[in-house]
């Protein structure tokens, strides 16, 4: 498979992320992992590289949900916000160890997440994502 050019892990644990991030690196996954460690962060990142759209433009965005400060939820709202053209070429999988009923039926609502995926990544789910989301072999 090709690598993506480059993945956003949005998650306040550090050791999450850099599980995460080692997985993706193993697996060869992406050019470039970029690192926010809640939604306010993620946004930053996607207005450097996004707006407007440059090589390192994530193509996939794994989000948790419960974050402090700016979370997943406010993350969405926050998103849709921006240009039509960038919301389309990222996909967004939530990341969550658990999502409360309400929480998945704002997310549905905003209509901008590809899926779902709980804790931990592994190996497994990474292979499944990319094939369901970027047709890899």
């Amino acid at each position: 498979m090709t690598p993506l050019p480059c993945v956003l892990l949005v998650d306040d644990d550090a050791t999450t992320n850099y599980l995460n991030r080692s997985l993706l690196t193993r697996l060869g996954v992406a050019e470039r992992i970029l690192i926010a460690e809640n939604g306010d962060q993620a946004l930053q990142n996607l207005r450097q590289h996004c707006v407007p759209p440059t090589p390192s433009c994530p193509v996939l965005i794994l989000l948790d949900v419960n974050m402090p400060g700016m979370n997943g939820i406010e993350f969405l709202e926050e998103y849709q916000q921006l240009p039509l053209a960038e919301q389309r070429a990222i996909v967004i999988v939530m990341l969550t160890s658990s999502l409360h009923p309400r929480d998945v039926q704002r997310v549905e609502q905003l209509n901008v997440v590809s899926g779902f995926l709980s804790k931990p990544l592994t190996g497994e789910k990474v292979h499944e994502l990319l094939r369901t989301h970027f047709h890899a072999q």
